[in-house]
């Protein structure tokens, strides 16, 4: 029997062996890392063996992940791989610890300038929102007569403040009337 495996009959392909050890590595992105076994069936061994882990084998709630170092018991099973865990705790069968950082998919957090687009309020979106439907307004000024387009406050603002903001939106406006111009002229 090689030392790395499990003791296995032959009528028995897969047998379950406990070990104990730390956490080698773990990719909380990827979901799989390895174990540093260091005893086996309760035997001290004299070099640590690695075990793959995945983390859907891990005992614990919410996000699955293990960190650098951390203690585990684990059952584990030799397979055409190598050794494979089956269930890994932590000490004593407690839950695994995991790690603190969270991959950046899992961290989803809204910017802290999202507002609701119904009411204007932080917090939640236009879908969540628990208002009606509010009437459509000017985001500049926030007037429900017009829109941000044709604020006269915004227009205001920058004819007074002369500014590379002021040149551009006029530039634009000239390039809109032109093309519009162009369109008609087109038509006939």
């Amino acid at each position: 029997m090689a030392e790395a495996g499990c003791p296995q009959s032959e009528e028995e392909p897969a047998a379950l062996c406990r070990g104990s050890g730390l956490c080698k590595w773990f990719n909380m992105r990827m979901g799989f890392g390895f174990l540093s076994m260091s005893s086996r069936d309760g035997a001290p061994l004299e070099e640590p063996l690695d075990v793959f882990v995945h983390q859907s084998k891990l005992h614990m709630e919410g996000f699955r992940s293990l960190r650098e170092g951390e203690a585990v018991e684990f059952t584990f099973k030799k397979s055409s791989k190598g050794l494979e865990s089956v269930r890994v705790t932590g000490p004593n069968g407690a839950p695994c610890l995991g790690s603190e950082r969270r991959p950046k998919s899992a961290q989803k957090q809204r910017s802290k300038g999202d507002r609701c687009y119904n009411c204007g309020g932080p917090g939640h979106h236009a879908k969540e929102c628990q208002l009606p439907p509010q009437p459509k307004k000017c985001h500049f000024c926030q007037s429900v007569s017009h829109m941000v387009a044709n604020c006269p406050v915004k227009a205001q603002q920058q004819r007074s403040s002369p500014g590379s903001q002021g040149t551009a939106t006029s530039r634009r406006d000239e390039e809109e009337e032109h093309s519009q111009a162009t369109l008609s002229e087109n038509s006939e």
